[in-house]
């Protein structure tokens, strides 16, 4: 049979130092756990958030979802919220998110939820949140009528509402100045492509006939009103004739050879 081996004095004061060393290091980190979480509870104590704060926290929701072009306007605003609400007190931080899934509308509904002393499950209350997004357009200065012809004194670029835009606007002024109204429009609003002939019936024109390797300008006479991008008839006044012409700009044509 063979014997067990013999430990000797000096490995059993090893022993013993080894495992109270081990013991000190593991009460130790707890102590230090313990004394961080009561420190984050003493930097960030429970309080009631202000209507402003929740307010700014469901704007920043919205915007951090919200898509548009980089020429336009976002304008967001949430609910009013009654300042005699009975709000609880919230651990930091305080949440806010979109509701739903689905992309960013005029209309929002935004979920701002915290944890809360008061409360033995998650405190929640829902905003409304209004998103307007707003883009440059050329409006009418003054009240104007059919037949006027449009100066850049009568137009301004205005940022107006998309939901108020129906049809093919215009972002620049060059674009609609020298057009003749064909409608009615009244100040602030917007200028539509329906509204306006950039060539009409009856105007002088400049012919440009273009090809590869030359353009030749001449002048005739619109016989239909058009659009830029438009076919229209023209009459060429040197030859009398007359030939199918593309509106380029105001009171230009262009004809391909």
């Amino acid at each position: 049979m063979t014997a067990a081996p013999k430990i000797t004095p000096y490995r059993s004061i090893l022993a013993n130092q080894a495992i109270a060393f081990i013991r000190n290091l593991y009460f130790g980190l707890v102590l230090i756990a313990i004394l961080l979480s009561a420190r984050t509870y003493a930097v960030e104590p429970a309080s009631i958030p202000s209507i402003s704060t929740l307010s700014r926290l469901a704007i920043a929701a919205v915007e951090e979802k919200i898509q548009a072009p980089e020429k336009a306007k976002i304008q967001i605003t949430p609910q009013s919220l009654d300042t005699r609400v009975n709000l609880p007190n919230c651990y930091p931080p305080i949440t806010a998110e979109i509701a739903s899934n689905r992309d960013i509308k005029r209309t929002n509904t935004v979920k701002i939820s915290c944890n809360s002393p008061d409360l033995s499950y998650p405190w929640q209350i829902f905003l409304s949140v209004r998103a307007d997004i707003l883009y440059p357009v050329v409006v009418a200065k003054s009240t104007m009528g059919p037949g006027d012809l449009l100066s850049e004194s009568d137009l301004a670029i205005e940022y107006i509402d998309q939901t108020s835009l129906r049809g093919h606007q215009f972002e620049d002024l060059s674009e609609v100045v020298g057009a003749r109204l064909k409608r009615r429009v009244v100040p602030g609003q917007p200028i539509f492509e329906n509204q306006l002939c950039i060539i009409c019936k009856g105007d002088s024109v400049s012919i440009y006939a273009r090809s590869d390797n030359f353009v030749i300008k001449t002048v005739g006479e619109a016989l239909h009103d058009g659009n830029v991008g438009d076919k229209i008839r023209i009459k060429n006044s040197h030859s009398h004739k007359s030939l199918d012409a593309q509106v380029t700009a105001v009171g230009q044509v262009e004809v391909r050879m």
